[in-house]
């Protein structure tokens, strides 16, 4: 029978939290009553995340697994997943449950609503530091204003994609992916659903600071076409407080107000520097991209599939 729902899952390094994961999502799709279909990518896990999966795969043909040659990411693994799927719609979330599985039913019925996306917006964020949600909430508002997109306050990659959806996803030319901006670009119907979201019961966080900036350059670089008027608005603001302080130094000289040259040649020849740095700075990040996006290589590369009928 063909699944109704595709319930896919990013795995790295999730020993602990795999077996809890698919202990909570069989039970809560049972109970919902639609066909349904569990696809986890695992991203290159190094532990033994790839023989925790085959375990239940071989015990439950729902189960689906990807198994990645390396590590390619969390937005590689996403996309492999809704590439793979064969659901009328797809759940993406994460394996450490954080996002609790409780929360698919309303998802699946404000898409049976006639919504073609509908976001997880977290109400209460637990276990979660203040810099951590400072910084995703800092990081929403910029996604937001320089892509010039609608991206929802307190939401991650926890939504409900209709099938059509994901076909145009799936069908984008572009090498960097970023889901999260991209279903906003994309459009059609979408609504929200909040919900409490839960402390990491089992392991620990993978996503690192380092990971956190990684995808802020991701999400905002190839997205924002305002990042490259940038330099221009620095470069504009730096030449008028340029121009203000020397109107200030003939004015004090005129006054009779003497300041030494050295005093004014310092912070010009830093402002002059910051600027070339910033503008040759954000013109490499984007020549990056581009570099990558003309390279054509693959954004994953699969290394086996299970349970998906080859």
């Amino acid at each position: 029978m063909k699944p109704t729902i595709s319930i896919i899952t990013p795995v790295f390094n999730e020993h602990d939290c795999l077996p809890t994961f698919f202990k909570r999502v069989v039970p809560v799709m049972e109970e919902i009553g639609l066909p349904f279909e569990i696809i986890a990518v695992n991203d290159g896990s190094s532990d033994d995340s790839a023989e925790i999966l085959r375990e239940h795969c071989e015990k439950d043909p729902r189960i689906k697994a990807v198994n990645f040659a390396r590590n390619f990411g969390q937005q590689a693994a996403f996309l492999c997943g809704l590439t793979n799927c064969s659901g009328d719609a797809a759940i993406l979330v994460d394996a450490d449950l954080q996002d609790p599985p409780e929360t698919f039913a309303k998802l699946i019925d404000k898409w049976k609503e006639g919504y073609d996306v509908v976001h997880g917006v977290r109400r209460v964020r637990k276990g979660e530091s203040f810099f951590k949600k400072f910084t995703s909430s800092l990081f929403t508002k910029v996604l937001s204003f320089t892509s010039g997109l609608d991206v929802p306050e307190n939401s991650g990659e926890f939504k409900l994609y209709d099938r059509k959806v994901i076909d145009v996803l799936c069908a984008l030319p572009e090498r960097s992916r970023f889901l999260r901006i991209q279903v906003a670009w994309v459009g059609f119907k979408q609504a929200s659903v909040e919900f409490d979201r839960d402390e990491r019961t089992e392991g620990e966080t993978k996503f690192t600071f380092k990971k956190m900036v990684k995808t802020a350059e991701a999400g905002i670089i190839p997205y924002s076409p305002k990042v490259l008027k940038l330099p221009l608005k620095i470069g504009i603001v730096g030449a008028i407080l340029s121009a203000i302080a020397f109107i200030t130094f003939i004015i004090l000289a005129c006054c009779g107000i003497g300041l030494e040259l050295t005093a004014w040649l310092f912070p010009t020849i830093a402002l002059a520097t910051s600027i070339i740095l910033i503008a040759h700075g954000i013109s490499d990040l984007y020549m990056n991209y581009m570099y990558e996006d003309v390279k054509g290589r693959p954004i994953y590369i699969e290394r086996d599939k299970i349970n998906f009928g080859e």
